[in-house]
């Protein structure tokens, strides 16, 4: 069918809204921790509370990437969104009704569970609508999403848990998938793809099984992640607790290196579209991340401010990749496994990254924070040699000429 660029680009950003809603659902209750923790909840239970999200996300998104190989986007999308404002209603109904805080935690585990989808849904929106010549640009926009999301929640939801209530805190990511659910069903289209034929035959044949490029994607997003994950996770604690930054400033330190971060994944994208490959951008981006973090290291064990300006540099830098890999993996595994192929993807990367915090905490603990973030600058450099070249893409329907 054919399609205008103004209504291609809006599909992406209702896509987008998907992708905002499953953020939301797994990262809710890391913003309900504090007003949680001052109303007496010991840290070690309100540690198991937040984790009950992740937890569903990480159960069910390989799962929903073969339903969306399946049965298309658009139906998926439907249901797992639905499913999402179930649980999240079910959610604010257990604390407006002050039951046990482990039905709460159910709830967010079913709401992150049934929101998982988004990413892969999306990403594959991405790759079905847009020309090759757009569509780096294109999964970089929809990579912002993750920190979209964040900040939608850090905005509204300790704001709402202080002032008024956990209940009105709850409604923010009830409020999104809301919002997704009558988005998607007024907008989303399925992306064309070969139905029978050679071509819809080719598509099917197992990308997996064809070459190592799939595998050597992951591996080198796993191994890229680390740093990432390094970053985000104890880059506020090295300001506050290294630096003696108040948490105010640290706080809005990382708020400004979101923002960048997002831009960066948008350049990225323009990038890999401008020089046709997506693989050639992301050996650069290795060897830039591990330049910026073992700066950073070696910045922050001699002390230097300069090392705050690195922090910013390596926080935009170690998130580019994310669009680039997305993308070579959904146009490489084509319509029938980009599904399956993006959920492997981003299992190993929400693993990866979990396992990031409490690695980089055992070395912090052992030497400092810069020989922490000097040893975590290796493994971008381990990546740099597993950087497939550009695969043959699976046969993918052209997007639809742009009319007016």
């Amino acid at each position: 069918m054919e399609m205008s660029a103004a209504r291609r680009w809006w599909i992406l950003v209702v896509s987008m809204t998907a992708a905002i809603t499953t953020t939301a659902a797994v990262n809710a209750a890391a913003f309900l921790i504090p007003q949680l923790i001052r109303s007496g909840l010991p840290v070690q239970s309100a540690g198991l509370f937040a984790a009950a999200a992740p937890a569903g996300l990480l159960l069910t998104t390989i799962l929903w990437g073969a339903l969306i190989d399946r049965y298309g986007e658009r139906r998926v999308l439907l249901i797992s969104m639905a499913g999402a404002a179930i649980a999240l209603a079910a959610t604010v109904a257990s604390f407006a009704t002050r039951a046990p805080l482990y039905l709460s935690a159910i709830g967010l585990f079913f709401a992150s569970a049934m929101a998982a989808s988004g990413n892969g849904a999306s990403g594959r929106i991405v790759v079905g609508w847009f020309p090759a010549s757009s569509r780096g640009t294109a999964m970089g926009i929809r990579q912002t999403s993750q920190p979209l999301g964040i900040a939608i929640l850090s905005l509204t939801m300790p704001l709402l848990a202080n002032r008024i209530g956990l209940t009105a805190a709850m409604t923010v990511p009830l409020i999104v998938a809301v919002v997704s659910l009558i988005l998607v069903w007024a907008f989303i289209i399925d992306p064309p793809r070969p139905e029978t034929g050679p071509a819809a035959t080719a598509a099917q044949v197992n990308p997996y099984r064809e070459d190592s490029f799939l595998a050597r994607i992951h591996a080198v997003s796993l191994l890229l992640v680390l740093p990432q994950g390094a970053i985000w996770t104890w880059g506020i604690t090295w300001l506050i607790v290294g630096l003696h930054w108040a948490p105010a400033t640290a706080g809005l330190l990382i708020s400004v290196s979101q923002l960048f971060g997002a831009l960066g994944r948008i350049a990225a994208g323009a990038w890999s579209d401008r020089l046709g490959s997506r693989t050639a951008p992301i050996r650069w981006i290795a060897l830039a991340a591990a330049a910026a973090v073992g700066g950073l290291g070696a910045l922050a064990a001699i002390g230097s401010p300069v090392a705050v300006v690195v922090f910013l540099i390596a926080s935009v830098v170690t998130v580019a990749d994310n669009g680039l890999a997305f993308t070579a993996i959904a146009e490489k595994a084509g319509p029938f496994y980009s599904g399956r192929a993006l959920g492997i993807q981003n299992t190993g990367q929400f693993v990866a990254t979990t396992a990031a915090g409490p690695i980089l905490g055992a070395l912090i603990h052992a030497t400092s924070f810069g020989a922490a973030f000097a040893i975590v600058a290796l493994a971008p450099l381990l990546a740099y040699p597993l950087v497939p070249s550009d695969a043959k893409p699976a046969d993918l329907p052209e997007a639809a000429p742009s009319t007016p």
